[in-house]
């Protein structure tokens, strides 16, 4: 009896590690160890326009002109796949990255990958539920809350990341008491911690293929220049209108703005 359950024990601690080794295997991409740097622009545009802070006028499906006075989003959990298969995960702790429109160096995402070429992008637009729920001690950087609370975006209320935030005015918005017309879409919602709740988090995934390949080499830096229309957030699979919806917080018509906005990532090309 005792040979039997030491076999059975055996079988069990091999398949665990044969498991192990599979998905090992799976997040190591050809092209040997060594690594070097990757670059990821978000190059923000509203329709066929370059986004202009304050200045730029722009014009959704509903036919309402407005403009934007701030855009801000979370990238976060970012994974890379090569032509075979093989999937490199970017280590957490160096993947979550704070992306605001008027900081010229946020725009990039800058994260050490195995060299080779890689065919498939793919990230987190906000912050996953784990890092949302940590000890505090463990977020910093851009996930630090007292930074996030300067920046806007983070819900001490809620105790949840703000993964997006488009603010700006248009006439198309009932004036408020002050008099002007602002409209504010602060997206967030990681599913709940102790109860479940909205969930807004999001996985883009980005065919490189068309665009050019990034071919990740030593001593130099290649970067996949991707565009974000974020007219997106107001034309897409539910369109989306001023006039009726000028503040979206934390609230079920917020699902319908993410499920919008996922779509706002193409790309454009690679700079090798």
């Amino acid at each position: 009896m005792k040979v039997k359950f030491v076999f059975i024990y055996i079988l069990v601690i091999s398949a665990i590690v044969f498991q192990a080794c599979s998905r090992k295997d799976d997040v190591v991409p050809t092209g040997g160890g060594e690594m070097s740097t990757l670059s990821i622009q978000f190059d923000n545009i509203v329709g066929a326009k370059k986004l202009q802070l304050n200045t730029g006028a722009y014009v959704n499906a509903s036919g309402e002109t407005f403009n934007i006075s701030l855009l801000q989003y979370y990238i976060s959990n970012i994974k890379l796949q090569d032509a075979s298969g093989k999937t490199f995960v970017v280590p957490q702790d160096s993947s979550y990255f704070l992306v605001k429109e008027g900081d010229g160096a946020s725009q990039f995402a800058k994260v050490r990958v195995p060299t080779g070429d890689y065919y498939t992008l793919s990230f987190v637009l906000g912050v996953d539920s784990l890092r949302n729920t940590m000890d505090i001690s463990k977020r910093t950087g851009v996930l630090d809350p007292a930074t996030g609370m300067d920046n806007g975006m983070y819900w001490s209320w809620n105790s949840g990341y703000i993964f997006f935030k488009l603010e700006g005015t248009s006439d198309a918005v009932p004036a408020d008491p002050s008099g002007q017309h602002k409209f504010r879409y602060h997206i967030g919602g990681f599913g709940g911690y102790s109860a479940p709740t909205i969930n807004n988090i999001k996985t883009v995934t980005i065919d490189l293929r068309n665009g050019g390949i990034p071919r990740v080499r030593a001593g130099r830096q290649a970067n996949v220049h991707l565009m974000v229309d974020v007219l997106k957030v107001f034309d897409g699979n539910t369109r989306v209108s001023l006039a009726k919806n000028s503040t979206v917080m934390f609230s079920d018509f917020s699902t319908l703005v993410a499920n919008n906005y996922v779509n706002m990532f193409f790309h454009d090309h690679t700079e090798n």
